[in-house]
């Protein structure tokens, strides 16, 4: 499919549509996760986890976004993207979520746990041996670790680092010299357990366990003798985490950004959150010290880290109140224990993860790593994660006298430290390692193997749509594809020389790679679509990503749209394309799957007639990801394992009654809440048909 001359440009229809806030979108797509968290038929300590997992969200959305609306509120600006009017807006939708999450946990949550006979007590719940035996915790464990500062000129604020757990405290009457210092704050140190269990003899039939805030709570007089103690709160500040290194100023990246992480604990403040029991007085004296507006105070109804609570989860460990655990069939194209290389010869090879097992790709690495013919292995880092099964595998390559090349991305958000680490022991043992591209993130997934056969040499690769972590690849959906065409390969060894040497990329064969030209082909291909339509033949679009952001190539969509295209595209997150306005975009249909698993899986479809052409890709559609990362989208040639791609991954999702929520033409979200026996869940049907026990093998 190429572009056709006739395709309808910018002038001949304008799209004329507003587009989404992004970060209201990004508050709804937590709302959609937070349904979970609702519902009944989910087993308990899994409705603790999406709540957790909401709070998570929400810490990494005040980390990431909200210092662009507190500078625009700050600055009183009224123009642009970033408005003051934005920041109240998207702050009070933030606090209504945050409300909903306490309300579903005091109301619905916690009298559930108590009837599966798991208690959170607090102080006033806890008969006199649980008191006596919490006392003595505290004596022992925690007031030890425990600073209070009385403010005074010689005692000023504390620096208080972003997420962590501390009390303000009003006290009255003097201090041993004499002087009327009133305020104090206690700091709680990270190494202390959040969440304690009480004794067996002490819980009765069930688990009993206390937070640690309810402890300090309890005895906070203890730590100022000789003081009235007045009002009190627990807080929690949130900080800024973007990390502000100069590429272009700095010779060693990694140290750059090492010193870098050190000060991300007390960037910016943007939000700041107390117990609902905290006087004016107190919050409006902390706001003053973190120089925040009253929108950034968010009061809660119980502990102010819910994410905390999903330790409780490990603790309790009840089976019956989790998921039924999911153990995924081995590749279906795969042959346990078979060469893989001889597989990859007779055709290319696509896993569906998580309901195909991620082990068909580390047995890949592994027949590469202990192939005496293979000479040499090249792989991205994006985010590798805790579990070391490929750091050791390519560390055993390189013992064995192969030629490892390993293009670790630094700047990975919130896996810096991790990735840094991952370089250095890389490093250690003779592996070549390298940063890519100054000012660009490498996002791409790709592992490239170079083999002798015969005369020749001839390679090998994996591409994928998600990262090279064996734990979220048991969580995530995401599609792995392995090849060995030698056009396709050729590509990967360019872009890795390009990662390496900053070289010329030059011509692709196949691949289309950010930030070169990837928005340019997908628009290209959107526009020869909707040229298609103009003429009257079929033209369809399906596109199945994390995101859609990116205003020049929501605009190619909405002209498609405008043109005749029929446009499904599926988003689990943030979309800022208002599907389904009258007039303007009837033809494109918005929708979003959460599900058991993180929808994590890019695919782009085009469609004129019989004519297809599909893609899978690294790549959400954002700016950042068209224009400021290194980021790869492939064909899927292959008939068969294209129509496999569509039913999967496009159909499948499509027709999701149980976990899909369709966009309105307000912007809001409807849940797709069909009824019946045989509502389709797109998840549960590729677990039911991929995993282990269904999987039937010579």
């Amino acid at each position: 499919m190429t572009p056709d001359k006739s395709s309808p440009s910018k002038k001949e229809i304008e799209p004329k549509v507003a587009l989404l806030d992004r970060d209201a979108s990004i508050l709804e797509f937590n709302l959609r996760v937070l349904d979970w968290a609702k519902r009944n038929e989910v087993p308990l300590l899994e409705r603790l986890r999406y709540l957790c997992i909401v709070s998570s969200n929400l810490d990494e959305f005040f980390e990431v976004r909200a210092m662009l609306h507190l500078d625009a509120f700050n600055s009183k600006d009224h123009s642009g993207l970033y408005t003051s009017q934005t920041f109240k807006s998207n702050y009070q939708k933030a606090a209504d979520l945050v409300a909903d999450q306490y309300r579903l946990y005091n109301d619905t949550l916690l009298p559930a746990l108590r009837k599966a006979s798991i208690q959170l007590l607090s102080h006033g719940e806890r008969n006199a041996a649980q008191k006596k035996w919490v006392q003595d915790y505290f004596v022992r464990e925690v007031k030890p670790l425990l600073v209070p500062v009385g403010l005074d000129p010689a005692h000023p604020f504390p620096q208080v680092a972003t997420k962590s757990l501390n009390f303000i405290v009003q006290l009255g009457g003097k201090d041993v010299y004499g002087r009327h210092n009133d305020i104090a704050i206690v700091k709680v140190p990270r190494v202390l357990p959040r969440l304690i269990r009480l004794p067996d003899k002490l819980s009765g039939n069930g688990s009993t366990f206390v937070l640690l805030s309810s402890v300090i709570r309890a005895h906070l007089a203890d730590l100022f003798p000789g003081r009235e103690m007045g009002q009190f709160s627990q807080f929690r500040v949130t900080r800024n985490s973007e990390l502000a290194v100069d590429e272009d100023d700095v010779e060693n990246l990694r140290t750059a950004l090492r010193q870098g992480l050190q000060h991300r604990q007390y960037g910016q403040p943007v939000r700041l959150e107390v117990s609902d029991s905290c006087t004016e007085h107190l919050n409006d004296f902390l706001l003053k010290q973190f120089k925040l507006p009253k929108a950034a105070l968010f009061r809660v109804a119980g502990p102010v880290n819910l994410v905390r609570l999903s330790q409780l989860i490990d603790l309790v460990n009840e089976p019956s109140l989790m998921f039924a655990p999911y153990q995924a069939g081995y590749p279906k194209q795969l042959e346990k224990g078979a060469s893989i290389f001889a597989r990859m010869k007779k055709g290319d090879v696509l896993i569906h993860q998580p309901f195909e097992s991620y082990e068909g790709v580390l047995d890949f690495l592994r027949e590469a790593v202990r192939d005496p013919h293979v000479l040499a292995i090249k792989q991205t880092i994006y985010r590798i994660g805790n579990d070391t099964v490929m750091l050791d595998l390519l560390r055993e390559a390189v013992r064995r006298g192969k030629e490892v090349t390993a293009v670790v991305e630094l700047k990975a958000r919130f896996d810096e430290e991790a990735n840094i680490n991952v370089a250095e022991q890389l490093e250690s043992v003779g592996a070549q390692v390298v940063y890519g591209v100054v000012g660009l993130k490498t996002h791409a997934k790709m592992l490239l193997v170079t083999r002798r056969e015969g005369k020749l040499l001839k390679k090998y690769g994996h591409l994928s749509t998600g990262n090279y972590n064996p734990r979220t690849a048991k969580l995530y959906t995401d599609i792995s594809y392995l090849t060995c065409d030698a056009k396709l390969t050729a590509d990967m060894e360019h872009v890795f020389m390009h990662l390496a040497s900053q070289s010329r990329l030059g011509r692709m064969n196949k691949l289309w790679v950010a930030p070169f030209y990837l928005q340019r082909k997908i628009i290209a291909q959107v526009d020869a679509v909707g040229a298609a339509a103009l003429k009257g033949q079929a033209a369809k679009i399906m596109v199945k990503m994390n995101a859609l952001t990116d205003a020049e190539l929501i605009h190619a969509l909405i002209r498609a749209g405008q043109a005749g295209a029929q446009i499904d595209l599926i988003v689990r997150g943030a979309c800022m394309l208002p599907a389904q306005v009258q007039g303007l975009t009837d033809n494109i249909r918005v929708r979003s799957v959460v599900g058991r698993f993180l929808e994590h899986t890019r695919v782009f479809y085009f469609a004129i007639g019989e004519q297809e052409q599909l893609y899978l890709s690294s790549a959400d559609w954002m700016n950042r990801n068209m224009l400021r990362r290194i980021e790869l989208a492939w064909p899927v040639e292959d008939p068969v394992l294209r129509q496999r791609v569509i039913d999967e991954c496009l159909t499948a999702y499509l027709q999701d009654g149980r976990n899909a929520w369709c966009m309105l033409e307000d912007g809001q979200y409807q849940k797709v809440d069909k009824k019946g026996r045989y509502v389709r869940s797109a998840q549960a049907q590729w677990m039911a048909r991929y995993s282990a026990a269904n999987t039937h093998r010579k």
